[in-house]
């Protein structure tokens, strides 16, 4: 997944510990009289993440339902954070109110409470493995697909909800006992749950008001652009293949092109069927993602097994040579400790739970896979924590991945795809969440925030957004036309997910004609693509593309490639020619771009629940 703030966290990475816990992380005044944890929560702090979680929330499940990639909006969900209760304050002085001071402890926990919240819509499997239990999915695969059990589970707020409070917070209780060796003893960096600290210790500090105003001024600004622009753009999308996003920008000639039908499949083949083109298009883009998957995959665990020693080693030497800042920073993360009794008596009971709960949910996932689950995941968990604290990359799909392939066998024809699906997404929460976690609390450690407070935050965030996060699938599922090939929410990862499941189940036979040669080829270039990537990064592997980003176009379309291709080429183009202004201002600019876009979805949702459509039909058609 790619952020908008990907070149600041290059920076802070590449970085020694060391310096990147000196850099703009001053102590906070009083910090010896700082209040408790309970302080740290307060009533507007909640509301205000509320409010940007909903939000966040619309926007997260816009972009998961269209594109399936999601960017990192942590930073600007901090900022959005300040702005909200420093005007809430602002006004309140006016009105000669006497109003608690606003910390950046209270800022870390706006943060952290409305990021668990939003990002639930996203790891949730709204777009992937739950959307591709439902019918259409099923028959968008081919009904006469080899493999392609016709069981299916329709959408439904009440089991999607109750799904996901059983799988999300038990992954809160996995490593909390673990986070003083993370984040003290092995001093890992979190690269994003750093750069969040130093944007939240910079607003704080004494010059922080004037870069916080330059960054809501650009925010601002390119948010009521971008929301104007799509409305602007629905007027002119009032049927099918209608509007600005049909625009042939290679020419019509090849857009006529684009609908022939090959040699390898015969003419009479739906275009939905596995054996015809889409085949092609879903199983070359989950060979690029297994390729650029599983080599990250492995990089990270040879990369964290051949740390470890040696941070053991450095963490001995460096022991006696902690700075003031550090011990203080320490003192303050271990004061006020999280029992082990409490997070390991909890993660028993949750998993207890939701052992009981997902075959009830699911009859086709049998009790003993859920447990054989529950006791890899503290190993899976740490693994990936590790490997995120090293190199800022979450893992958990891919781990979600090989459970659904392992799963998908093991269930045979008849269960296999709902077992591999399901499984996938109890594994993918529970690495994920805590992964997340490590993150937050890097960012507590560093703004000198409880850690109880910090829990107690994402907890509140997450039970908040297993609410939340249905509900708005529902604003979508019910206002468009959700996975229609050819509509704007395509949720192109439902098909790849099922059909990976189908993988799974059958083997190599469930591909079309030709198409292992073609996934073999591609699979080795996503491989050799990340090996230049790495092995030669300043000259030639800055020019080589994510093979990740290479798969979404596939299944998606065009489009998005050109989006990202014009991005990136802006960015480029600032950063050479004013690089402090660019580092200051892309992230908020990225966010206001997505912000508005995104916070369109609700007029025009509910517009559409009240069947008004847009009055205009434009289309491009060639020239008789």
């Amino acid at each position: 997944m790619n952020t908008s703030n990907h070149e600041e966290l290059e920076e802070i990475q590449n970085c020694d510990n060391d310096d990147i816990e000196n850099a703009e992380l001053e102590e906070p005044e009083g910090q010896s009289s700082m209040a408790s944890w309970k302080s740290q929560i307060t009533i507007r702090g909640l509301i205000t993440s509320f409010f940007i979680g909903i939000i966040y929330s619309v926007i997260v499940m816009k972009l998961n339902l269209s594109t399936g990639l999601v960017p990192n909006l942590n930073v600007s969900a901090a900022l959005l954070g300040f702005v909200l209760v420093r005007i809430w304050t602002m006004l309140l002085e006016k009105a000669n109110v006497v109003t608690t001071p606003f910390t950046r402890q209270e800022n870390t926990i706006i943060q952290t409470c409305a990021v668990a919240c939003y990002s639930t819509s996203f790891g949730g499997g709204f777009g992937s493995h739950l959307l591709g239990l439902n019918r259409k999915t099923y028959e968008q695969v081919g009904v006469d697909t080899p493999g392609n059990t016709p069981i299916t589970k329709e959408p439904g707020i009440g089991w999607m909800t109750a799904f996901l409070f059983v799988t999300y917070f038990v992954g809160l209780a996995i490593l909390v006992p673990l986070r003083k060796l993370m984040i003290i003893d092995y001093k890992l960096s979190y690269p994003s749950g750093t750069a969040t600290a130093v944007l939240i210790n910079g607003f704080h500090a004494p010059k922080g008001d004037e870069m916080a105003k330059k960054q809501v001024h650009g925010f601002m600004k390119f948010f009521s652009f971008s929301f104007l622009w799509s409305f602007f753009q629905w007027f002119y999308a009032g049927g099918v293949q209608c509007g600005f996003v049909q625009f042939p920008t290679f020419g019509l000639k090849a857009w006529k092109n684009s609908g022939l039908k090959g040699q390898w499949f015969p003419e009479s083949l739906p275009e939905s069927s596995m054996k015809s083109l889409n085949g092609y298009r879903v199983f070359i883009s989950i060979a690029l993602i297994l390729g650029d998957g599983l080599y990250n995959f492995a990089k990270i665990l040879l990369f964290t097994a051949t740390n470890i020693h040696a941070t053991m080693e450095r963490r001995s030497k460096k022991s006696h040579n902690q700075g003031p800042d550090d011990l203080k920073r320490n003192q303050v993360f271990v004061r006020e400790s999280i029992p082990m009794w409490l997070a390991l008596s909890g993660y028993i009971l949750l998993a207890a739970i939701s052992i009981i709960a997902i075959p009830f949910i699911f009859p086709e996932v049998k009790w003993y896979y859920v447990v054989v689950a529950y006791i890899l995941a503290p190993t899976l968990s740490f693994c990936n924590a590790y490997g995120a604290g090293l190199t800022d990359m979450n893992m958990a799909y891919n781990y979600g991945k090989v459970a659904l392939f392992v799963l998908s066998a093991l269930g045979g024809k008849r269960h296999g795809v709902v077992a591999g699906l399901v499984g996938c997404g109890v594994i993918k929460s529970l690495v994920s969440t805590s992964s997340d976690l490590m993150q937050d609390f890097k960012t507590g450690h560093l703004t000198f925030t409880s850690p109880r407070s910090m829990l107690v935050g994402q907890a509140i965030g997450t039970a908040i957004g297993c609410v939340v996060a249905p509900l708005t699938f529902f604003l979508f599922y019910k206002a468009f036309d959700v996975g229609n090939p050819d509509g704007e929410y395509k949720a192109p990862y439902a098909i790849i997910y099922r059909n990976m499941a189908i993988l799974g189940v059958e083997g190599f036979s469930a591909l079309p004609h030709h198409c292992l040669h073609l996934c073999c080829g591609f699979f080795a270039f996503s491989v050799a693509a990340n090996l230049v990537r790495d092995f030669n990064p300043k000259n030639i592997g800055r020019w080589i593309p994510l093979p990740m980003a290479m798969a979404v176009p596939f299944v998606v379309g065009g489009y998005f490639a050109i989006d990202m291709c014009v991005g990136s080429l802006i960015v480029y183009a600032w950063h050479i020619l004013k690089t402090k202004e660019a580092t200051l201002m892309l992230p908020a600019i990225a966010s206001g771009l997505i912000c508005g876009d995104g916070l369109w979805i609700l007029p025009s949702s509910i517009l559409a629940l009240f069947k008004v459509r847009p009055p205009i039909c434009m289309r491009f058609l060639e020239r008789a």
